[in-house]
């Protein structure tokens, strides 16, 4: 079957076979988009997490072709995403990252509690970051880098005008 979509800002037609997940054929050729990782295969784990016409979704458990039309991303397609550049370096700074297996899926959805721009607790991230399962970090550094980014920008100086 034919499917066409915006993949991380390509407009992109292939066929695929109708089983094909998501997250198979954005990482197979010619593709290639290896930050979307396969690991349960059954949307319990999270490592697939990419954005579907800017939602979060789990591209193991959906197929290529229910998303004909559709404007998929993952984390390679948000480099110029400035909350992301924000996240990866607080990742970094905070030792969010270990393996780097969870990563890719941990920052977009990082990107996506502080992008709804809620004022949310330690609690609230932890719960909202279960859904991606981390079996190294201990996630401690992983809430430490959302908590650093969402008060840098809660408190960033308001553009002054003359």
């Amino acid at each position: 079957m034919l499917v066409s979509m915006k993949l991380n800002g390509r407009q992109i037609s292939a066929e695929v076979e109708p089983r094909m997940s998501l997250a198979d054929f954005v990482r197979s050729p010619p593709n290639g988009y290896t930050s979307v990782h396969l690991g349960c295969e059954h949307g319990v784990c999270g490592a697939c997490t990419l954005l579907i016409d800017e939602q979060i979704a789990r591209s193991c458990i959906t197929l290529a072709i229910s998303c004909e039309g559709a404007n998929v991303r993952t984390v390679e397609g948000l480099g110029d995403d400035s909350l992301i550049e924000e996240l990866k370096k607080a990742f970094r700074t905070h030792h969010g990252v270990q393996c780097g297996f969870c990563t890719p899926a941990m920052l977009i959805t990082a990107r996506e509690i502080i992008a709804r721009g809620m004022d949310v607790s330690e609690e609230d991230i932890r719960l909202a970051m279960s859904g991606n399962i981390c079996r190294c970090t201990g996630y401690s550094g992983i809430v430490a880098a959302i908590l650093a980014v969402m008060d840098r920008r809660t408190n960033a100086p308001l553009l002054q005008t003359a």
